[in-house]
């Protein structure tokens, strides 16, 4: 956790929007890859107006290229929080994938906190319930 006065540093970890499986019923009705992306704009604004840095990281439903490119990222940069998004881990047939992803994380980035969000658009939310920033 980040207990200087430094910025937060924050990962969203997301599926890219145009590979999601739209007619998946675990999916809210009407989603669709615009509302997924508008949403990560929005979440990603409202970490940057908390200050916050924040990258964001899109990745292929493909458990080990999305496995390498998580472990990429967070050995190339120190993050706070690691924020995964529930597209990633609300479809059951995700569950290998946010599995893989989540040791990933716990591999790459023992000190950094993990959290959830119920939506792009809470995403900020989420990594706030974690970080203590000075």
């Amino acid at each position: 956790m980040n207990a200087t006065k430094d910025p937060a540093s924050v990962l969203f970890i997301g599926q890219l929007p145009e590979t999601v499986d739209f007619s998946d019923p675990a999916l809210p009705p009407g989603f669709d890859a615009a509302k997924i992306q508008a949403g990560i704009a929005s979440g990603m604004q409202q970490m940057a107006d908390r200050g916050w840095n924040a990258d964001l990281l899109l990745v292929q439903p493909d458990i080990s290229a999305a496995t390498a490119e998580v472990q990429r990222q967070l050995l190339a940069s120190h993050y706070d929080c690691v924020v995964i998004g529930g597209g990633l881990r609300i479809p059951a047939k995700s569950l290998l994938l946010f599995e893989a992803l989540i040791n990933a994380v716990h591999r790459a980035a023992p000190d950094a906190a993990i959290a959830f969000n119920t939506s792009p658009q809470d995403t900020a939310d989420a990594a706030a319930r974690w970080l203590k920033v000075g």
